[in-house]
């Protein structure tokens, strides 16, 4: 079994050669220790400035930046039942959905990394959200939301948006 520090520096070598996000339980099994030591180990590179996020199937570095493709937020709306749609529509027009945001009275901002860029993806965020207790971000909000979404140029962003719009998830304001 591997001392702290080394277990720290072996956590950061398989993320930054990872082409996937990787889970705490994975690491845990790999190490021979606990799921939470390896949720404080990364926390302790966190807090050393390493750009680590946890996302709905393990951590992985923040490359959001350094891949190709334009950025944006995105307003929306809708219920639990149209999550499913709402994801598979954003990527079928060949983005990938980064994060969901939402504005909570008392904390402010709260951002959730969800980097899902295929229908597997979707359904295995799917598949984990129904299996579990927790609730979606957006049922915070009355089902307002942001996403930030890497796209690939205007023409595709202006797709999603309508296409969006089409099935009453683009959020258009209470006017």
């Amino acid at each position: 079994m591997l001392e702290g520090e080394q277990r720290r520096q072996q956590i950061l070598q398989e993320l930054q050669g990872a082409k996937k996000p990787i889970s705490a339980s994975r690491f845990a099994k790999d190490f021979g220790v606990s799921r939470q030591s390896i949720v404080g180990d990364v926390a302790l590179l966190r807090a050393a400035g390493e750009d680590i996020i946890a996302t709905a199937r393990g951590y992985k570095l923040n490359a959001v930046v350094a891949e190709k493709g334009l950025l944006a937020k995105i307003a929306v709306q809708h219920g639990e039942d149209q999550t499913e749609e709402e994801l598979a529509t954003i990527i079928e027009h060949g983005a990938e959905v980064i994060d969901v945001i939402v504005e909570h009275e008392l904390y402010g901002e709260l951002v959730g990394g969800l980097y899902i860029a295929t229908p597997e993806q979707i359904q295995s965020f799917m598949k984990k959200y129904r299996s579990s207790n927790s609730r979606l971000l957006s049922q915070l909000t009355n089902g307002i939301h942001l996403h930030t979404i890497r796209y690939q140029n205007e023409a595709s962003l202006a797709k999603i948006k309508e296409a969006l719009a089409n099935k009453g998830i683009l959020y258009q304001g209470n006017d």
